[in-house]
């Protein structure tokens, strides 16, 4: 399979080791030094592009890839208020968008076990719920796409929660800003941002007897970029918008 990488920082370095290790072919990499490729022959070669970028030129990288007639599965997280706008576009022009918060396997696996134990405790309105999620200094959303679905799936599973809330920010050099206090039907979620930590994500239901934690912690960005490549198999070839419900069928 033909793959253009539309970003070419640490995870596009990895995703590029991974594809080659597939036996995929690398036809062209896009960064910011060279955005008129986008209109090249070698890019709209592709059967696929994988972007990761940053949110402030994610939803136009994507588009580009619309109008280049090229499928696009997009890793880049920080942009929610303008995917409904991106998804008209992919409409109009017959396009193909596959996005997800998080691409790892993992994490995956586990949004679909903290969904069950939500639905577990609805039986049990003694405990409160609140997340914390932990990443690298770089990562300039927050709190992390993962955590916002994360959260998403909490709520939609734990009636006494209404939605979800900004929690704290720890920010890098140590100084907190926000507050976990929020209304009794909402669940905080708190940020930290330190050193080079691929993703850390924790969920805790606590009563006056006890707590209880589940978490997801990356060892490395290698999951994520597997994940990537995965979603670029499976999108080739299809239209419309997708996600990872759509592969894994354990999520449906």
């Amino acid at each position: 399979m033909k793959i253009a990488l539309v970003g070419y920082g640490k995870m596009g370095k990895i995703i590029e080791g991974i594809a080659k290790s597939r036996g995929h072919e690398i036809v062209s990499i896009i960064d910011i030094d060279n955005q008129q490729d986008f209109e090249s022959a070698a890019f709209k070669s592709a059967d696929v592009a994988i972007e990761f970028s940053i949110p402030k030129v994610a939803p136009a990288n994507v588009r580009k890839c619309f109008a280049a007639g090229v499928p696009v599965v997009c890793g880049t997280t920080g942009w929610a208020d303008q995917m409904e706008d991106v998804k008209k576009d992919m409409v109009a022009s017959n396009g193909t968008l596959f996005w997800s918060s998080n691409y790892s396997i993992g994490v995956n696996i586990f949004n679909a076990v903290s969904k069950y134990l939500a639905k577990i405790m609805n039986g049990f309105n003694n405990y409160d719920v609140k997340m914390s999620e932990v990443h690298h200094v770089h990562k300039l959303d927050w709190p992390s796409g993962t955590a916002i679905t994360l959260a998403e799936g909490v709520v939609e599973n734990l009636d006494r929660k209404s939605k979800w809330v900004k929690g704290t920010l720890t920010a890098p050099d140590g100084t907190v800003t926000g507050s976990e206090n929020c209304k009794a039907d909402e669940m905080p979620v708190s940020s930290i941002r330190r050193g080079e930590v691929p993703g850390i994500h924790t969920i805790v239901y606590e009563s006056e007897a006890d707590i209880i934690t589940i978490d997801h912690n990356a060892k490395s960005r290698e999951g994520f970029a597997l994940g990537a490549v995965l979603a670029a198999e499976f999108t080739a070839g299809k239209k419309g918008f997708l996600g990872m419900t759509d592969m894994l069928d354990f999520l449906k």
